[in-house]
């Protein structure tokens, strides 16, 4: 029979069965807690780069881990690439290429099964020469595969737990919801990418058949997106409005498509009955792209781009204050563009006289700080025709 001594050790084995317990179950709900705030952030762009970084650093966050890895299949050669490697020698791991099968990350990729492995140094599959260029020792490692409708795109490494520890099974299954979701943020990133780029070579092959139809214009599109890229590095705009002003330099003229060809390529100067013709393109230009509701950050720039700072241009009379961003920009690109292009009426000027030509305008045709812009990109080298 028991006394109250024995009551007391089974009452402080529970009592110490419980705070183990608790502890972990704690710990279990900050890594899920953990897991659930990295995958928000990792969903939160879909910028490629951005995606990828982020991933890494929530891998080695997540696992505290010393490094993390990510390697991305390349489809064409059927290798495995260092897309992100953190760390003091990430740069030097990015040189690296693996076959698919060749190891760890190559078994992975190949079979799609994830490792756990606790003394890399004497597994088999180690591959050596990423040691060896990075002057790293790997001593443990989590690698799991990613992928996107049972198809492999890449894999993730965490490697080196800390504190003295190894990754354990929990790790590794910790790990694995962590890929499932840099796997999907990574393929949503790459179909953006793609969706993206399609849409730009479309719109690009639009202006290019408008130019087709204006025979002394060839190139003028393509000018004058560099032209407005190269302000728009000189005062500071954020990305998503550098998309647009790229965009909307690239169909600016898209409206040209409604002019009558004996007005559009007429070889002499226009009347005065023909220049208002010419004139309608930007409304124009409004009303084709206006019906594509993603665009509503693009049209201004098209719409606006013959506007002046006087309240002399057209469509509207705007005034500077009035007129959007983009299009003051593309208004400088265009007019220079304009000017140092030959037609069979006249030749193009020089290029220091049409910047002399786009300062005397300052602060009555053209914005003045997007002129002091120009000025300053021209200087340095930035503006250059051909």
């Amino acid at each position: 029979m028991g006394g109250p001594l024995d009551n007391s050790d089974k009452i402080r084995e529970l009592e110490e069965e419980l705070r183990h317990t608790l502890k972990k179950s704690e710990k279990k709900i900050a890594q899920f807690t953990t897991l659930t705030e990295l995958s928000t952030v990792l969903n939160s762009t879909l910028d490629q780069e951005e995606v990828r970084e982020r991933a890494m650093q929530a891998a080695t966050r997540l696992m505290n881990c010393e490094v993390s890895s990510l390697l991305l299949l390349d489809n064409d050669s059927h290798e495995l690439y260092f897309e992100v490697a953190l760390g003091d020698k990430g740069e030097k791991v990015k040189e690296i290429r693996l076959q698919v099968g060749e190891g760890i990350a190559g078994w992975v990729a190949k079979h799609g099964e994830p490792l756990l492995i606790a003394d890399v140094v004497n597994d088999e599959r180690h591959f050596r020469k990423a040691d060896e260029k990075s002057k790293f020792v790997t001593r443990d490692m989590l690698c799991v595969p990613l992928k996107v409708k049972n198809k492999v795109i890449g894999v993730l490494e965490a490697i080196n737990k800390l504190e003295g520890e190894v990754f354990n099974d929990e790790d590794l299954e910790l790990f694995i919801l962590l890929a499932n979701q840099v796997a999907i943020a990574v393929d949503n990133a790459r179909l953006y990418k793609e969706l993206r780029e399609t849409f730009l070579q479309t719109a690009e092959a639009l202006a290019d058949a408008i130019e087709k139809r204006d025979p002394y214009t060839g190139g003028h599109t393509k000018r004058v997106v560099r032209y407005s890229t190269a302000i728009s590095e000189y005062i500071g705009i954020d990305p998503s409005e550098k998309e647009s002003l790229k965009i909307s330099a690239i169909l600016h003229d898209i409206g040209k498509i409604g002019i009558e060809d004996i007005v559009l390529r007429k070889p002499s100067r226009l009347s005065k009955e023909e220049f208002e013709e010419m004139k309608k393109h930007p409304v124009l230009g409004h009303e084709i792209m206006g019906k594509i509701l993603q665009l509503r950050d693009v049209i201004p720039g098209m719409r606006y781009h013959h506007e002046r700072c006087d309240g002399k241009g057209y469509p509207d009379g705007l005034t500077c204050d009035e007129i959007p961003l983009i299009a003051r920009i593309i208004a400088v690109a265009d007019a220079f563009d304009a000017m140092t292009t030959d037609r069979p009426y006249r030749k193009g000027l020089d290029m220091d006289t049409a910047v002399e030509e786009l300062e005397r305008c300052s602060g009555k045709q053209f914005d003045e700080h997007i002129v002091r812009a120009f000025v300053r990109a021209y200087r340095e080298g930035h503006i250059f025709n051909g």
